[in-house]
């Protein structure tokens, strides 16, 4: 074999960009393709979770930990109100939730879900959204480790005007003071009020909260 014949048979073909991409990046371009053209319904808990992740971690592989994380939280709701202490023990692979904008990214959803759910009550009729006012206690209250103890005031034409947290308590207790209630709901000029508190020691799926509606002046002990 002469000289050219050897060097030809050496030669390498030139690395491209393509060849460097991890095996992830046409995955993320798929799943957000997917999300666009047919919407939330076709995606998976996890799968919603990891697109959040994309920008958060941006070079590694994170459906392992989307996965970990709902799996330790019960579900997507459990993971997006989770503390962030506990999401910054998370580690799969190269893909980890010890950084202030991965543990960001994934609590804003949960703010942002909250708040949108909370508008849909504040400064309406109770009566006509009853079940739209449980959905959102039980979002805000659900995930909460201790019990809690809430407080929605009404006014005369049972319109919501306030949600309250009032007091928290330890895992299956919380104290309540009739007076303070009674204080703030006169700073209101309230003429009811609900009283909400939570089961934490029930499992995730089990979780439920309790409303209790009184009138002002049956907190007051007028007839």
């Amino acid at each position: 074999m002469d000289a050219r014949a050897s060097a030809t048979a050496t030669v390498q073909p030139t690395p491209t960009d393509t060849d460097d991409e991890p095996h992830h990046t046409g995955h993320r371009e798929r799943l957000r393709s997917r999300f666009l053209d047919r919407g939330a319904d076709a995606l998976a808990d996890y799968e919603l979770l990891e697109m959040a992740l994309f920008a958060a971690i941006p070079r590694c592989d994170v459906k392992p930990l989307a996965k970990t994380l709902i799996q330790a939280f019960g579900d997507l709701w459990g993971v997006v109100n989770a503390p962030p202490e506990r999401l910054r023990g998370f580690k799969v692979g190269k893909a980890s939730m010890n950084s202030d904008n991965a543990v960001a990214t994934v609590r804003v959803i949960g703010a942002a879900a909250l708040r949108a759910m909370q508008q849909r009550v504040i400064d309406r009729p109770v009566l006509a959204s009853w079940q739209a006012l449980l959905d959102y206690c039980a979002a805000a209250m659900a995930h909460e480790p201790t019990e809690q103890f809430r407080l929605l005031f009404l006014d005369r034409k049972n319109i919501l005007i306030a949600d309250e947290v009032q007091q928290r308590g330890t895992v299956d207790h919380t104290p309540v003071y009739p007076r303070e209630v009674v204080k703030r709901g006169l700073e209101l000029s309230a003429s009811s009020v609900i009283l909400v508190h939570n089961h934490p020691t029930l499992p995730f799926r089990s979780r439920s909260i309790t409303p209790h509606h009184l009138e002002t002046q049956d907190l007051l002990g007028l007839s």
